[in-house]
């Protein structure tokens, strides 16, 4: 259920391109209401609508039909976000946003494969967390950046989702007393998420009860504009055998900067080999 809502999701996305006549810096679009193309719960589709319609990300909204769903369309700009998450010296990848929808689906596949907390690292602001706890699992945003912070601190008011700011690879994450947790890393492997997964890495690893429970998604890319890895898995092929971990499920998403590509982002969960 959960792979065909995602290729369904990307078919959309596909169909918003090619009628999509806006100059927005971002976009993205939420179905509406609840259909046998897209059966998810009304009461979570809601929420997903409160979390951009309060995000100040988004500064329009309209309706739209998109092929055979009516979807809300969702314009914004990250500029300011963006231009300040770098300037940061421990930053190790700017912001840019996977599509809420996809934060919905991939936080889907995390509670289907058995996991109880979401961690999501370098969060931006924060809907891999939100969306994690829309379907009820504890979750807690990472994120360096105090503006996206404050962001987030924002819609907290709808659900929280726990946002701390701090650089992910020093927080103490034995003070979040975690069970069986799946850690979303931020960030493509050629852009700072290589840096930052190791970082955190080595902070679970040091953890005797995590080490072999945790579970791992990686944002990969499958553009030739950047460097392959030797051991493929979008990017990520080296760190995960590196680190004794093997790679169980991908999914492929649609996020904001793929939007005028052919080719989706893939997101591949991981587990220790123990």
């Amino acid at each position: 259920m959960i792979e065909k809502l995602a290729k369904t999701l990307v078919e959309l996305k596909k169909e918003f391109v090619k009628i999509y006549d806006g100059k927005s810096q971002i976009q993205e679009v939420i179905p509406k209401s609840k259909s046998e193309l897209f059966p998810i719960e009304e009461s979570h589709l809601k929420l997903l609508h409160e979390f951009a319609t309060a995000n100040p990300i988004y500064y329009n909204s309209f309706e739209k039909q998109i092929g055979s769903v009516n979807c809300i369309v969702y314009e914004g700009d990250i500029n300011k976000y963006w231009l300040n998450s770098i300037q940061h010296g421990s930053s190790k990848a700017p912001f840019s946003p996977t599509w809420i929808m996809s934060g919905y689906i991939s936080s889907l596949l995390a509670k289907e494969l058995g996991y109880l907390q979401v961690i999501d690292i370098g969060s931006g602001d924060g809907r891999i967390a939100f969306c994690a706890k829309i379907l009820d699992l504890e979750s807690y945003s990472i994120e360096i950046d105090d503006m996206l912070v404050d962001l987030q601190n924002i819609l907290t008011s709808t659900l929280d989702f726990h946002p701390y700011c701090s650089d992910a690879t020093t927080f103490d994450y034995s003070s979040l007393n975690l069970s069986r947790p799946i850690f979303f890393v931020g960030g493509l492997a050629q852009m700072g998420g290589v840096s930052l997964a190791s970082g955190v890495l080595g902070k679970i690893n040091s953890i005797t009860n995590l080490k072999n429970d945790a579970g791992w998604v990686f944002t990969g890319t499958l553009s030739q504009k950047y460097a392959s890895d030797p051991k493929n898995e979008a990017g990520w092929g080296t760190l995960i055998d590196d680190n004794s971990l093997k790679s169980i499920q991908s999914i492929t998403l649609p996020t904001a900067w793929t939007l005028h590509e052919s080719d989706e982002t893939p997101y591949i969960f991981a587990e220790s080999r123990k």
